[in-house]
């Protein structure tokens, strides 16, 4: 991950909702969440939700499907990841343990 990259991600991240709404995404996996669903949980209106699910997905921290008339947002755990290494690819000389591969088998290290 380039500095550009990362900053966007960080720069997404660094709002309340949004922060709220992504960590919702990580914590339902893979599967993902209706974006009714997601504004219902965290109490935020469905314009304003719309806003913030734009820019996380201007990030690439979230990826957007559709099934049927529902939008259903799901955390790219790849990029997570990808962000993640970035702020500790240099930590303890290079040694860095990666909690998420342990908790989230199958997902791509980046």
């Amino acid at each position: 991950m380039d500095n550009k990259t990362a900053i966007t991600a960080l720069a997404a991240l660094a709002q309340e909702s949004r922060l709220a709404a992504f960590r919702l995404l990580v914590q339902v996996g893979p599967g993902g969440l209706a974006a009714s669903k997601i504004a219902e949980q965290l109490e935020v209106a469905p314009s304003a939700l719309s806003f913030h699910m734009k820019e996380l997905s201007h990030a690439g921290l979230v990826t957007a499907r559709s099934e049927g008339r529902f939008v259903i947002y799901s955390a790219n755990f790849d990029r997570m990841n990808g962000l993640l290494g970035f702020l500790t690819e240099n930590c303890c000389g290079g040694n860095v343990c990666s909690p998420v591969q342990e908790c989230c088998p199958g997902v791509d290290e980046k």
